[in-house]
């Protein structure tokens, strides 16, 4: 199977299984949104998704969050990972919001990555998710999935990961392949025990090949 024919499988596959694919992170603006995605950083979106209520409760808008210091965010987020830094991020990102881009979450990932908090990932899933351009995030799930199926080969980096995906994906379902990867490295091809027997797209799989044969 060559990298083109597998590749269209995989798309194939999942616009018919999964045609909306979505965040599983809960928000309502761009504001809500970005604040839920630097909180996710090496965390659980479910873990996230309890704590944002009462912060989005507290910190409506981002002009509310601009005048809150890091000590008044930190009690609603003490149960995130890393909850002082992300503290700290989440007042430095929403003042720069405020002072530097008038309050408006801005589209370009150069503009993205001025704010604190936000590296590329993050600023991929922002332009991705509430600007539908083609950029894909890489996480711990996207690098495995991709690498394993063999959408990837020899990437070292998530740089190299996300270069490789975007080369070769048609641009208007990479916002989509960005959630199928993720969703599918979450519940099906879970990092230590992944769920073969479950999964669609196994024929196509250069890891599940590797497995028949030993």
């Amino acid at each position: 199977m060559t990298k083109k024919e597998r590749y269209q499988y995989f798309i194939e596959y999942f616009l018919k299984h999964r045609p909306d694919a979505e965040t599983e992170l809960i928000y309502n603006t761009p504001y809500e949104l970005l604040v839920a995605v630097i909180l996710s950083a090496q965390c659980t979106d479910k873990r996230v998704n309890l704590v944002t209520p009462d912060l989005f409760k507290e910190f409506p808008t981002v002009e509310h969050l601009a005048y809150a210091t890091s000590d008044e965010i930190f009690p609603f987020i003490k149960s995130i990972s890393y909850p002082n830094n992300k503290a700290k991020h989440l007042a430095g990102m929403a003042k720069m919001l405020v002072n530097k881009f008038n309050g408006k979450v801005p589209s370009t990932l150069e503009e993205l990555t001025q704010l604190p908090g936000v590296g590329r990932k993050t600023a991929n899933v922002i332009a991705s998710v509430v600007y539908n351009q083609p950029t894909m995030a890489v996480d711990t799930h996207v690098f495995r999935v991709a690498a394993r199926i063999g959408l990837t080969s020899n990437a070292k980096t998530p740089l190299s990961s996300e270069k490789q995906l975007i080369k070769n994906l048609p641009k208007e379902v990479v916002p989509l392949a960005h959630h199928w990867l993720i969703l599918h490295g979450r519940y099906i091809c879970v990092a230590l025990k992944p769920k073969c027997k479950e999964c669609g797209i196994s024929r196509i799989c250069k890891f599940y090949k590797k497995l028949k044969i030993k």
